[in-house]
Formats: structure tokens, sequence, C-alpha cells
């Protein structure tokens, strides 16, 4: 095998992996909506799960993706865990579409020769005007790329039969009865640790199986090693997410290794039923028989060997699925109990809860789950300005000092969460996005800008009343009562920016009437009660410097009103239903 031959097995591989990444990428924009109404089924019944699991993966054309973001999930606390564990079952039967398009597209009727002409087609979609064309056109392109990539594929792999003394080497290392199924599955599952893509793996099992390198009882072993090694990129991504995430990710590594462990138990006669399988429903030679060889003379076992590979890919996690779906619960106790909370753990209260697994591997889903944090982060803001309320309300200084003191941390949380909210968006923006989630994150940016200056504004109040209270002035009865009417009506307007923030999230946007009204009702009551202060002063001198105090903190407020105004207007702007 030449060095140029190694350089070109190695540059179709690449070409393949590529391909498989841009046609999932295509797959999630276009089909963005319909993967969020595919979360919205998930519940605490565990076949829901499986079939949304299924249904999200058979799609995006990614079980790893699907994981990851069920891990990210978790994280937030969307999912519980027992919800997870159904949608990863899910998720390992919708991988197997993989095969069987590979298997019947790449091998059996070899679309690569179509795939040329489709790459025209892909272009004239990329370079439409319209972003859902440009979508579709990048799907096509990366369907043509992932079946020339296997067809480079096939015709740069030697052909073991012309160089007998290596095709012997390859025999012995499959003459060890189950020590070579042992070998065969580390191999695979070492294989798919480093291309950090089953289907990948799948394909060259497929290949080598085809070209008569190994028996089909070894391939199978392969195929098995795969599903091990698909586990770690869950694990990866729960590496730095919460103990739930870690739990997830942990019972999809015992999903597959119990699986693995009882076809291993069983090996001989589930090969059998495989073979019987796919000789009935095919009508082909049984490539489980003990005289099933893949003969050049005889196209036939060609098929069925490959044929046989996807149906065992099948048949193993649906029927794990099956034995373990009854045992969600368990599964869960059983990850709780290897992967315990910390003892004495201190709640962070005020920690990221929604993106801090990391970005996901579907760009369009990450955008809903900073979206998530985003309300979080509104929430966490509207809390943050009752402590102002609270520091004008007391006379003890003791109290105001710990009130002054939550809002100087507010504000500095407002910082960080913004820091960390962008971080995550800037992630997002750098993978293949839809212009109308390009248009989604360019608002999620100005309203997370907003959200820090509500922050800040707080932090402001406080520094008002701490120079009040040092120059020892107090405000009356009826100064305090203004100033909680102004309060009660920027908590109004909090609310309304709320509810239009969760309208959005939900796609139900329609107007922002409330803001508008509740921005009206503050300007309207910071004007009247800045002129009646003013008409005090010329008419009987009240003190000058307590009402310039009160006068600052009624304009801090009204800017608050100014703020969330703004976050409903950027809202309507990329949300509003049109």
């Amino acid at each position: 095998m030449s060095v140029l031959q190694i350089f070109t097995l190695l540059g179709a591989l690449g070409m393949f992996l590529y391909g498989m990444n841009l046609m999932s990428s295509g797959l999630q924009k276009v089909a963005g909506d319909r993967l969020r109404s595919f979360l919205s089924a998930m519940t605490s019944n565990p076949f829901k799960g499986v079939m949304t699991g299924l249904g999200i993966t058979a799609v995006i054309q990614s079980s790893s993706a699907t994981t990851v973001m069920v891990v990210s999930f978790v994280n937030a606390g969307l999912l519980t865990l027992v919800q997870a564990i159904g949608v990863i079952m899910g998720a390992n039967i919708g991988t197997t579409v993989t095969a069987w398009l590979v298997s019947w597209l790449g091998f059996k009727a070899d679309i690569s020769a179509l795939a040329v002409p489709l790459m025209l087609l892909g272009f004239l979609f990329s370079n439409s005007k319209i972003s859902r064309r440009r979508n579709v056109g990048e799907l096509i392109v990366g369907f043509c790329l992932l079946f020339l990539g296997l067809s480079l594929m096939k015709e740069s792999v030697p052909d073991l039969r012309q160089t007998p003394e290596v095709l012997e080497f390859v025999t012995t290392w499959a003459s060890h009865g189950f020590g070579s199924v042992l070998l065969f599955l580390a191999f695979g599952t070492i294989l798919t640790l480093v291309l950090q893509s089953s289907s990948a793996t799948m394909a060259i099992t497929l290949i080598m199986l085809s070209m008569g390198w190994i028996p089909f009882p070894m391939a199978c072993a392969m195929v098995l090693g795969e599903n091990l090694g698909t586990t770690i990129t869950a694990n990866i991504a729960a590496s730095v997410g919460n103990v739930q995430a870690k739990r997830a990710a942990m019972s999809h590594t015992i999903f597959n290794v119990f699986g693995v462990v009882w076809a291993l138990v069983l090996y001989k006669p589930f090969l059998s039923l495989v073979g019987w399988v796919t000789a009935s429903v095919f009508s082909l030679p049984n490539p489980a028989a003990e005289d099933f060889a893949v003969s050049e003379s005889n196209p036939d076992t060609s098929v069925a060997a490959l044929y046989g590979l996807s149906m065992l890919h099948t048949l193993f996690n649906l029927t794990n699925t099956l034995l373990l779906v009854w045992f969600t619960k368990k599964i869960a106790a059983a990850v709780s109990w290897i992967i315990r909370m910390p003892e004495n753990q201190e709640k962070e209260v005020f920690r990221l809860k929604y993106i801090s697994a990391g970005p996901l591997a579907t760009p369009e889903l990450s955008v809903e789950q900073a979206f998530d944090e985003i309300i979080h982060f509104a929430q966490i803001s509207k809390t943050g300005a009752s402590y102002a309320r609270a520091a004008i309300n007391t006379s003890d200084p003791d109290q105001f000092e710990t009130f002054r003191e939550k809002l100087v941390k507010y504000e500095e949380i407002s910082d960080r969460i913004e820091y960390e909210i962008a971080t995550f968006l800037n992630s997002v923006s750098s993978e293949e996005i839809s212009e109308s989630t390009a248009i989604k994150i360019k608002a999620m940016y100005k309203i997370i800008g907003e959200l820090e200056s509500l922050g800040d504004s707080g932090e402001v109040i406080s520094r008002i009343l701490t120079r009040k209270n040092i120059q020892k002035k107090n405000f009356d009865e009826v100064t305090i009562k203004n100033l909680n009417a102004v309060a009660d009506a920027v908590d109004a307007a909090y609310d309304a920016m709320i509810e239009n923030l969760t309208a959005a999230h939900k796609g139900e946007l329609v107007e922002i009437s409330n803001a508008y009204n509740a921005e009206e009702r503050l300007n309207t009551l910071r004007g009247d009660l800045r002129d009646a202060v003013i008409e005090e002063l010329e008419s009987d001198g009240k003190n000058y410097q307590t009402s310039v105090y009160y006068i600052d903190i009624i304009n801090s407020y009204e800017r608050m009103g100014d703020f969330m105004i703004n976050i409903s207007q950027d809202l309507e702007k990329a949300y509003a239903k049109r």
C-alpha cells in the first residue's frame, strides 16, 4: 500500500466525516422548529422519551448530538434523570438509521454516481437569498460529500486477496475464537474514540466486511465496540456539568455496557437470530452461517453481509431498549449511587442554570438554551431590584448595610452572567447557523446588555442612599410612600418584560403593549413626583439636599424602565409573529 494510497484513504475518511457533519448541520437548521416540537414531547413517560430520542436522532443523524443535548438539558434542570435515560435509549435506536442509509445507498445502490450532479443542485440552493433554501443546499452538499467520501474509501482500500501474506495476517487475527471477538470489540471501541463518530467507524467496518477482510462475526464485534466508544462524547460534555449531567452521561454508558455484556454472553445465538432475520426479510444468504463468505462470484453474499451488519446494529439497540426501558428508575438510582452528591455541598444560587455544561452540539437548540438563561437572568435582576426597595424602607443602619452589600453583590452577579452568556453566544455564533438564528443571537446580545444595566441601577441607588445616610438626611413618610409607588411601577415593568421574554421563547409574542403601558405609567409617575418636589422646594423651602437624593432615586428607577422597554422592543423586532 503506497503512501499516496494511505493519504487518499485518510482524505476520503475526512470527506466522509465532513459530509456527515455538514448534512447534520443542514438538517438541524431545516428542522429547527420541528426539533423544538420534539423536545416538548419529553415527558415522564419513558416510552415517549424513547420515541423523542429516536425522532430527534433520525432527523439530525447524530446520536452524539442528541445525547450531548440531553446532558445539557439535565444540567439545566429541564429534564429529570429518568426522562433523560428514556431519550438516550431512543437516540441509540435512531442512530441505526445511518447504518441502513450507508448500507443501501453507499453499497447496494451506490449513489456516489449521482453525488457529483447533485452537488450542482446543492450549490444553486446554497446561493439562494432564501435562508431555508440555503440550509437545504448545505444538506444536499453534505449528503453528496458523505457518499463521495465513502466511494473514495472503498476505492482506496487495497484488495488483500492480491496480497496473500497480508490477508493471512488479518485472517490470523480472526482465528482465535472468542478471543478474536474481544479483540475486534476493542478495535471498534478505540476507532470510535479516535474518530469521535460511530457512523464513520460503521462505514469502515462495512468496507472491511464487503472487501472480505474480516468475517461477519468479527464485524459484528466491531459494531458492539462502536456502541461502547460512542458513550465517551456524552461523558466529555458532562465533565463540566453538574452532578445530574454526569449521571445522565453515566446512564448512557451503563445502557451500552449492559447491552454489550448480554450480547457477548449470547453471542452465537444472537448472531444466528440476526442471520435468520436478514435471510428471511431480504431473501438473501444467511450471513451468520458457518460456511458463509463474501464472494465476488456471488454479489448477494456482499449484500447479505452488509444488511446483516445493519440488522445486528438495529436489533442490538432495539432489544437493549426493550429490556431496559422498564428499569429507567433503577438505572437512575444506580447512577445516583455511583456518582454521589458531595457532602455539605453549598448550592450556588446564582450560577448559570441552563448553559453551564457548555454549548450543545446542535447550534439551533443552543440558542433556545441561551434564551432560558436570559429569562433566568431577568428573574435574578428583579430579585436584585427588591433589595433596593428594602434599602429605601429601612432606617436601621445594620439592615441597610446588609441590603447595600446585596445590591453590590447583585451588580457583580449581573456582570458575570452577562459575560458568561455572551461567551456562550460567541461559541454558538462560530458554528454554522441559520439567518433567523443569527437575528435572534443579535437581539440576545442587546438584551443581556440591558439586563446588566438593570443590575448597575440597583447598585447606583445603593450609592445614593449611602451618601444620604453619611450626611444624616432622612426621608419622611410621604417621600417613602412615593418611592414605594415608583418601585411598584418598576415591578410592574419587570413583570411585563418577563412576560414578553417568556412569550417570545414559546413563539407566542404578538405585541408588547403591556410593556409600553408599564413604561408610560412609570414615566407619568416620575414626572408628577419630580414636578411636585420642585414645587415644594419653591413654596416652603424643603431641604434641598434631601430632595436631590429623592429625585436621583426616582430618575434611577425611570432609567430602569427605559432598559426594560428596550428589551421588549428588541424582542418585538426579532421574535414577534408577523
